[in-house]
């Protein structure tokens, strides 16, 4: 069994010392949660996915409407990753541009949270770096995360929700959430501040609100919102797939050549896509659009809005580099 040897592990990000293994269960302080593919389900019956549901043979009991959940949301997201489910080899150079902040060397001794994990495709670059890895994701996804971290042994892989974690106080040295709570039913920097509950050193990405670029980028902004909140409710995969490829082939590939010929000039920076995506192959360039235009929760922020977080944490740190906005939150131990 997977988690044999990370019993004691277990009992230390639980928060609690009766903690023990089944065949195919964890059980900690007499409350039973399954295991599935090495993956812990934390997440209430209500909350998990369909395909998981049937799994655990949980009936329609469990299907009550649950607050601060959005269903479509981590629908999209199992969707999403299930088609797009590889690590590729423009993730490095992406792993590198989000922890520009961070002292990777630091992290050698350290318990390390994913949250909102996806496919795990920024462990897959930290699981040599760090002591340990949790890696926490509300959608399906977390099982690919566990098919791509299969050579890890110091992982710990949890289907939970942001909002329920039933772990302890500081459980993470480190614990970072990229692209994740802009599309949440609740205030992104309300999450943000929650988070200090479970790590003093925070990591995080939200979507800028263009307020380092041009006024055209904001037109450009008004119009895909549009078009996102018309076409997030169609979950037909052939028509998702057909739209990341039209939009992906004809709209931004072009804008990215028009781009390049304008950096010529030194004036790409008024292209809208070009400093983000031209150095990414096609298909990555899809996954941004499924994930961009099939979520239909998306929330902006601008650098004023992110230091507010003064009122939390004792040192916020914003990168000047894309994507924008990433940032360190840091408070004392």
């Amino acid at each position: 069994m997977y988690y044999l040897n990370k019993i004691d592990s277990l009992k230390n990000i639980f928060g609690n010392n009766s903690v023990s293994l089944g065949k195919d269960y964890l059980t900690v302080n007499n409350k039973e949660f399954p295991i599935i593919n090495d993956v812990i389900i934390v997440l209430e019956p209500s909350k998990l996915p369909d395909a998981v549901k049937k799994r655990l043979s949980y009936g329609a009991e469990n299907n009550t409407p649950v607050s601060e959940f959005a269903e479509d949301i981590q629908f999209t997201f199992s969707a999403e990753w299930k088609k797009y489910s590889a690590i590729l080899p423009e993730h490095q150079s992406e792993f590198k541009a989000y922890f520009d902040l961070v002292d990777l060397e630091s992290l050698k001794n350290s318990r390390v949270c994913d949250l909102g994990c996806g496919i795990g495709r920024w462990s897959h670059f930290l699981k040599d770096k760090c002591k340990e890895l949790v890696l926490v994701d509300f959608s399906e996804s977390i099982f690919l995360a566990r098919e791509n971290l299969r050579e890890a042994d110091n992982a710990i892989f949890l289907m939970a929700d942001i909002n329920g974690l039933p772990l302890k106080e500081k459980f993470a040295d480190f614990l970072f959430c990229l692209g994740v709570l802009h599309h949440l039913p609740v205030n992104a920097l309300h999450e943000v501040r929650r988070l200090k509950k479970y790590s003093s050193t925070i990591l995080v990405y939200l979507y800028y609100s263009l307020d380092n670029r041009p006024f055209h980028f904001r037109i450009l902004l008004s119009l895909i919102t549009f078009i996102r909140l018309s076409v997030s409710r169609n979950r037909n995969e052939f028509f998702r797939s057909a739209f990341t490829y039209f939009v992906a082939s004809f709209i931004y590939f072009p804008l990215i050549k028009l781009g390049e010929i304008f950096s010529f000039f030194k004036i790409s920076h008024f292209i809208p896509i070009y400093d983000g995506y031209r150095n990414k192959s096609l298909l990555r360039i899809r996954q941004d659009v499924y994930d961009r235009f099939f979520t239909r929760i998306e929330q902006r922020f601008s650098r004023k809005d992110i230091m507010g977080l003064s009122d939390t944490f004792a040192d916020i740190k914003i990168s000047e580099y894309w994507p924008y906005w990433h940032f360190l939150c840091k408070d004392p131990l």
